[in-house]
């Protein structure tokens, strides 16, 4: 065999590989399909990759399949269809426009999940119904500091293996716009640092709500990129997660 046709059959023998790799991405029976979504427009956190890789570790662990992008020309009904969860990743700005709009409504509309994790509430201020849905806009937020977490509802999937007094460190959002109709699970204790113009005695900080047809996470943690590392933290987005794709009953 001389050079050439060897290099030739060496390629189609990596490719074969390779195609198989792909086709066997998708886990066999998979609880349900996440797709994370990390586009920003704004403010980008570095610990971005750190979270799409702890979610990406979540789901090998935990049976559920994960796809990733940032591109929001992905955002259609036919690639949503295959997707159970959206998870917004820090996104940050304004990063749909008219078309992906309607399409994220219809989604949520079919009955369907959206997770939030930390700047989703820093993302897309002109759109009320945005707005309604991941329960608050970002307001400001200190220096990163350690303070007391005060664990209210501990009867959710994000919040069962938490202690009542959760000691955290991290960067601490404030909201305005706040939606009284949501369920707050995490408060932070303002006495326990410094706010620098915060919300008061009564300081949501994760909260979870069913609205226009659809199951709603949201959880103002993970500005570092340490979050991702501390089990407590990981379970807390995977109890998230599994309650908004799968919608069983939380008592």
């Amino acid at each position: 065999m001389n050079s050439k046709t060897y290099l030739t059959s060496m390629l189609l023998a990596l490719f074969m590989v390779i195609g198989t790799v792909e086709m066997s991405f998708g886990q066999r029976n998979a609880q349900f399909r996440a797709l994370v979504f990390s586009k920003t427009k704004g403010f980008r956190h570095q610990s971005i990759p750190d979270g799409v890789m702890a979610i990406k570790k979540l789901s090998r662990e935990n049976v559920f399949d994960m796809h990733s992008t940032e591109d929001a020309d992905y955002i259609t009904d036919k690639n949503l269809a295959n997707f159970d969860v959206i998870i917004l990743m820090s996104t940050t700005g304004t990063i749909f426009n008219e078309e992906q709009k309607a399409v994220i409504q219809r989604f949520v509309q079919s009955g369907k999940g959206i997770v939030g994790i930390h700047s989703a509430t820093d993302t897309e201020y002109d759109w009320p119904w945005y707005t309604k849905l991941i329960g608050a806009q970002f307001m400001n937020h200190p220096h990163q500091q350690t303070l007391k977490l005060n664990v209210i509802n501990r009867e959710h999937p994000s919040t069962y293996h938490l202690p009542a007094k959760w000691v955290w460190t991290d960067e601490l959002y404030a909201f305005k716009n706040f939606n009284p109709d949501v369920t707050v699970l995490i408060t932070a204790d303002e006495r326990t640092y410094d706010p620098k113009g915060g919300m008061g005695e009564f300081h949501p900080m994760s909260w979870t709500h069913e609205y226009d047809g659809g199951r709603i996470f949201y959880t103002a943690l993970g500005h570092t990129d340490e979050s991702f590392l501390d089990d407590n933290f990981l379970k807390h987005i995977l109890g998230g997660i599994w309650w908004s794709a799968k919608g069983f009953p939380v008592d």
